[in-house]
């Protein structure tokens, strides 16, 4: 068919929309990378919009020069690989429990998991549930008191309640249990809401730093964003562990810092990007 004049109006007004829209979505990531290598007098002029001013490297290489930075980042790579595999592990199989309509106090279960959302021990309690378990200063620290995001619980539950009962009454009758069930045939055909929640958990524990700030008082223990934290802290206020340099250049360390943190994600994405729509719509929607 051919296009109407109103259709190609229509088109051009989307277009010029779209581009407007992804021109605003993308300027504070370009603004921030320009910051991230302007000079000091350039941000604080404010003349730094989508190209670096002054070029300036000073900030990156008093950052990445120390040690303590790879060590720290090499730790949040641990703690979230770790952490992510523990946090899929268990919401995908609580969800699945839970996604059973004939399982024996399945309200109650639904219940207590819907508490936590609204309801915490506090700061002081958990705290001193860290120490007695002696988890403070290990990874465990950080990993399992957020091993279950409820939110992303819920998501789950709703893909599993819709995955299709003739397929694993179908494996039933092949002799599969229901763990050969689950791990055979469940799990391979929700690869999308899986990638989803993977992204969701990784992101959520490589940008943590407060339960690490928290229960850790070793610095070669931090993760990378405990080290930035303090980095920005230092180029801001006293510059306590930090050499003149990096005292000097306060103006766009907190651009350096936070282009350095959210690279590893930002990489990440596009691999995993064509599940996120999908993986959040099915777990969502009921069918």
């Amino acid at each position: 068919m051919k296009p109407t004049p109103s259709y190609r109006v229509f088109t051009v007004i989307n277009i010029v929309v779209l581009c407007l829209v992804g021109a605003i979505t993308l300027y504070p990531f370009l603004n921030l990378l320009a910051r991230s290598f302007s000079s000091e007098s350039a941000i604080r002029g404010g003349e730094v919009f989508v190209w670096p001013v002054g070029f300036n490297m000073t900030t990156l290489f008093s950052v990445i020069d120390q040690k303590l930075f790879w060590i720290n980042y090499g730790n949040t790579v641990v703690y979230t690989v770790v952490a992510t595999v523990i946090a899929m592990v268990l919401t995908t199989t609580f969800a699945y429990v839970l996604s059973k309509t004939h399982l024996k106090g399945r309200g109650l279960l639904v219940g207590l998991a819907l508490f936590t959302m609204f309801f915490s021990g506090g700061l002081i309690p958990n705290y001193m549930l860290i120490v007695e378990l002696g988890f403070k200063n290990t990874i465990w620290a950080i990993v399992l008191p957020q091993a279950i995001n409820v939110f992303n619980l819920l998501i789950m539950k709703s893909f599993f309640e819709n995955f299709p009962t003739e397929l694993e009454e179908a494996a039933a009758i092949d002799g599969l249990n229901t763990y050969g069930i689950f791990l055979r045939v469940v799990l391979p055909l929700s690869r999308a809401v899986l990638a989803t929640m993977v992204l969701f958990y990784a992101v959520a524990f490589w940008n943590s730093w407060f339960p690490a700030f928290l229960y850790m008082d070793k610095p070669e223990l931090y993760p990378v964003t405990v080290f930035l934290r303090n980095i920005i802290a230092g180029a801001t206020g006293t510059g306590e562990g930090l050499s003149d340099a990096a005292v000097q250049i306060g103006a766009n360390v907190k651009a350096v810092t936070t282009v350095l943190t959210v690279l590893p994600i930002v990489c990440l994405y596009p691999f995993i990007q064509k599940y996120f729509v999908s993986g959040v719509m099915l777990g969502s929607v009921k069918g």
